[in-house]
């Protein structure tokens, strides 16, 4: 039996001719590192609204993560900004992989631009993800450096595949008007908060 389609009041708004930036991940849990490159993507890539998309899971992990209504609603405590919105989309949608995410979305928003947004850490291992190549011709890729993991992202295999197509930090707030494939990479300020070692560190309880 085929999935109802979601409705529209279950997602966020946006409206034709908009850019908006696409932060995934399973939020276990948010902290500062993630609000410090949203708003700097919000900043080098001329985006007018970023969406974080608390995913139900990651494909890649064993291990799930706390519940969906809980990390929700720790990301809603600690990023609180006009222009970010906190969403549960793929649970809406019912879609598991990144790139059938960008597809429903290309269709229920026709119109509006996306872009997806990850740290230089997940570049490094882009070539893991199921259709990760799919999802590099789709949407225009805004990368964020992250701490350590610059080099190995400057020379993965997703982005030597990408190469001919990047833009320069330069030119990094016409990402979101540029036509798939292209992608930039800028740097930040680092910040070393890791979800990773909060939990280790007992800062955040895994399943409830």
């Amino acid at each position: 039996m085929s999935r109802p389609a979601p409705l529209r009041a279950d997602l966020p708004k946006a409206r034709a001719g908009m850019v908006i930036g696409l932060l995934g991940g399973s939020f276990d849990p948010a902290h500062q590192g993630h609000v410090d490159i949203t708003l700097a993507a919000l900043r080098r890539f001329g985006l007018d609204r970023v969406w974080w998309m608390v995913s139900p899971g990651n494909p890649l992990k064993a291990r799930g993560p706390a519940s969906m209504a809980r990390r929700l609603d720790q990301a809603r405590q600690i990023m609180q900004h006009p222009k970010v919105s906190i969403t549960g989309v793929e649970a809406v949608l019912g879609t598991r992989y990144t790139a059938d995410t960008l597809a429903a979305l290309r269709r229920l928003y026709p119109g509006v631009r996306f872009v997806w947004l990850m740290g230089s850490d997940n570049l490094a291992s882009f070539h893991r993800w199921e259709d990760w190549r799919r999802i590099a011709d789709t949407v225009p890729i805004g990368v964020l450096a992250r701490p350590g993991s610059r080099l190995g992202a400057r020379f993965s295999p997703a982005a030597r595949y990408m190469e001919r197509h990047r833009l320069s930090s330069e030119d990094s707030r016409l990402l979101g008007q540029a036509g798939a494939p292209v992608w930039c990479m800028v740097d930040l300020p680092l910040n070393p908060a890791s979800s990773t070692e909060i939990r280790a560190q007992g800062g955040w309880h895994g399943q409830d």
